[in-house]
């Protein structure tokens, strides 16, 4: 087990005014799928249960009084969660897919970007995003320290360098004259300790009249439709405006507009400059986040009774369908998921299987509770009763992919906000 470091002072502004209000418990890393039982018994005769083997690290979070940053209190080194054998592939959720097609293709059109313009991605991963702008010409770089990922996207054409972004990284790309008229970091501003770091990087790359634009999970839809299994150790920061203003206006960059979008159960995309042109969306935010007093702790004390009333009527329903007899299995083996079986404590008594359609992900095992992962075929094959959907915020598109399972009278689990049966029967 990696040591872990407890942070004393907000990740963003630095403030020792940081209070807590959620305890989720020891959870394991969400992305850290493990071999099965049998397979690490074929090279190891004697082996100590999973449970007792896998590392798990506190996930408490907590409020900044001062920029009012929502952020998990404990940092797992950035080495340990993602360059090792990192397993999440963007290119496989094609909703994102399409989400990020129609970004790119509205930026090319709005910026006028052309084959003299450089595009770079943060966290680039497969090359999901990067590939839509490299198809209308124009230059495109991406970053990412994940190895798989950036070795897929180099086979796509896309020019990607394997390494975390930061001041370091960026005051080098300028030095080999690499200034970006766009870039992009989508889901990418919450996995990085040195916020401050990062932010620094981009300002240092974007040019005069560039743009930048990120997207993150917005704080008030996870706490609103109580998604506290999107919180884990990768997600160290939870966003608003308010302390994404805060956090950028620090490195005299400006946040001059705001959208918001359904993808990963409601995001932001912000749009973030050199020079102030700040539009009405930010203030209308600002406002909003005000009103709903997203700056006091009052607004996320209720998230803990979220997650535990959540945690028991899932348990409840999934017990009274076992207890009749029938079989349920899961659909995605998504970083929410680990935290939702293992808080709710839902293991392979609950659940027979987990399918994905993430090759890299099949024949490995959920980490924590050891339910192993297959291909989603299984599921017509053996048709259990009931499947728990664990990306909930892909439900639509799961279940349209998966309609012959709903054909043949299968059930489909929604958890999050509150469990629900989506049958064909309505």
């Amino acid at each position: 087990m990696v040591e872990v470091q407890r942070i004393e002072r907000c990740r963003s502004c630095g403030s020792s005014d940081i209070e807590m209000f959620l305890e989720l418990g020891n959870m394991p890393l969400s992305d850290r799928l493990t071999e099965s039982v049998e397979k690490i018994s074929e090279v190891a005769e004697m082996l100590e249960p999973i449970e007792a083997t896998e590392p798990k690290y506190p996930l408490d979070v907590a409020l900044c009084g001062s920029c009012s940053l929502v952020q998990i209190l404990h940092t797992v080194p950035p080495d340990e969660l993602f360059c090792r054998e990192y397993p999440y592939y963007s290119s496989f959720a094609e909703s994102l897919l399409e989400h990020s097609k129609r970004n790119a293709h509205r930026l090319v059109a709005e910026r006028v970007l052309s084959k003299k313009s450089m595009v770079v991605e943060l966290a680039s991963n497969d090359g999901y995003m990067l590939q839509y702008f490299a198809e209308l010409g124009v230059q495109v770089l991406g970053i990412d320290p994940a190895i798989g990922p950036a070795t897929v996207a180099a086979k796509k054409g896309i020019r990607t360098l394997n390494h975390f972004f930061g001041r370091d990284l960026a005051t080098a790309l300028r030095s080999q004259n690499v200034r970006a008229d766009v870039v992009i970091a989508n889901n990418v501003l919450a996995h990085v300790p040195d916020l401050n770091g990062v932010v620094a990087g981009i300002g240092t790359i974007l040019k005069r009249d560039g743009v930048a634009v990120i997207e993150v999970p917005y704080v008030k839809d996870l706490v609103d439709q109580g998604e506290f299994d999107t919180i884990y150790h990768e997600h160290l920061c939870y966003f608003s405006v308010t302390a994404l203003r805060e956090l950028f206006s620090r490195h005299k960059l400006f946040l001059n507009h705001v959208e918001h979008y359904p993808i990963h159960g409601g995001s932001l995309r912000i749009y973030v400059e050199r020079y102030p042109r700040q539009q009405e969306s930010v203030d209308a935010y600002l406002e909003m986040e005000r009103g709903s007093r997203l700056h006091e702790i009052g607004y996320y004390q209720g998230l803990s009774a979220q997650a535990v009333g959540i945690r028991l009527s899932l348990g409840r329903m999934l017990r009274d369908i076992k207890a009749e007899g029938k079989r349920i299995a899961a659909y995605g083996a998504a970083a929410k998921g680990t935290i939702l079986l293992n808080y709710c404590g839902i293991d392979q008594t609950l659940i027979d299987f987990v399918v994905d359609r993430n090759i890299h992900k099949q024949g490995l095992c959920m980490p924590g509770v050891g339910i192993p992962i297959g291909s989603p075929e299984r599921l017509l094959e053996e048709m259990p009763e009931y499947v728990l959907i664990l990306p909930w915020n892909f439900k639509d598109e799961i279940i349209a992919q998966q309609h012959e399972y709903l054909r043949r009278g299968g059930r489909f689990i929604v958890p999050i906000p509150m469990p629900e049966v989506i049958s064909n029967e309505g």
